[in-house]
């Protein structure tokens, strides 16, 4: 191993390890402190709709940290995917070093939260994060929220009923998502090589026949789809085009993605973002809202498992609040009624 490589290595176990304790304990009691310590003073965020754009470390303890603990005082955070590689930002900037995680707030609602009423009871939180770390401290991050689900769960139904179902995600059927150590760069290449060609299958689509996509190549006959309260969870891929293509594209012919923030490749596991990586244009219902023509852009996460070549399992995050309020529709105001 070349030198090169093995200081890349060690700075990216260093962002790793920076970043996983930084995590840990931004949750907990101390987040003020936490957040002085572990964020750049000059970071980033962004966070779903109603949240959106936070600079420093005081705005995002204020803004983020500090209404999310008066709704859940005993708040837990729970990963189930937590990987790290290096991003050469050849789509839309971002190089440097990336961690990518996904899982669970769960806690008491206790107080209210972005309109959502409290319910008293256990509830989850859906996350899906990336984290650029420069230095040792978080430098930008990127955050969606399963909003549309956690109102689900307190009787607020601010979107039609899913096509698919709204169930409490599972993490990788493999029980293998939580990466602390330096894993083989050649496996990380290969799954994201997996990752950009089905990417580029999607792109293909000749907005009449979805098998011009060649999708069959790419995904596990069983796959799993796991997609935001909305769009709900789906098996296989007549599942997942049933439930998710079919209606996404009636909805967004026109649609160009792939554009990403970060790509982070480590093992079997893939991890994507963009803001936006859509840009579309609204020419038929979707999620019970008629075509209002409107050019809009998505917020989306994306996280894959390959397995033997194919993806397996595949977790979604799309800001529905910011992408509904493009088209006219503000469902932040529908809590309210």
């Amino acid at each position: 191993m070349s030198l090169t490589a093995f200081t890349s290595e060690a700075l990216l176990a260093a962002a790793k390890t920076a970043a996983w304790h930084a995590l840990s304990v931004l949750p907990g009691p101390g987040f003020e402190a936490a957040c002085r310590q572990h964020l750049s003073p000059d970071c980033h965020w962004t966070i779903s709709h109603p949240v959106n754009q936070l600079v420093g470390p005081q705005a995002v303890a204020d803004a983020f940290y500090a209404p999310l603990h008066t709704a859940f005082p005993d708040l837990e955070r729970r990963a189930d995917i937590f990987t790290a590689s290096h991003w050469d930002g050849r789509l839309d900037g971002g190089e440097g070093h990336w961690v990518a995680c996904t899982g669970h707030y769960l806690g008491t609602f206790t107080g209210d939260w972005l309109g959502i009423r409290a319910t008293g009871e256990v509830a989850t939180l859906r996350f899906g994060e990336f984290y650029r770390i420069v230095n040792g401290q978080i430098a930008e991050a990127r955050i969606l929220l399963d909003i549309v689900d956690l109102a689900r769960q307190a009787g607020q139904y601010i979107l039609p009923t899913s096509p698919g179902r709204d169930i409490l995600v599972p993490g990788p059927r493999t029980h293998d998502g939580l990466h602390f150590g330096v894993t083989d760069p050649a496996h990380g290449a290969a799954s994201l090589a997996l990752v950009e060609a089905m990417i580029g299958g999607l792109m293909r689509y000749d907005q009449d026949d979805l098998k011009s996509m060649g999708m069959a190549q790419f995904w596990n006959p069983d796959m799993m789809w796991y997609g935001p309260c909305g769009i709900g969870t789906s098996r296989a891929i007549s599942g997942f085009q049933r439930n998710h293509q079919a209606p996404f594209l009636h909805a967004f012919p026109d649609r160009k993605g792939g554009v990403h923030r970060a790509r982070v490749a480590e093992g079997a596991y893939v991890a994507t973002t963009g803001w936006p990586s859509v840009r579309a244009t609204h020419l038929g219902d979707y999620l019970g809202v008629p075509a209002s023509g409107a050019a809009i852009q998505m917020r989306v996460m994306d996280w894959w498992r390959c397995e033997h070549g194919f993806l397996v399992e595949n977790w979604v995050f799309i800001d529905l609040p910011h992408l509904m309020l493009q088209m006219g529709v503000d469902l932040m105001a529908r809590l309210e009624a």
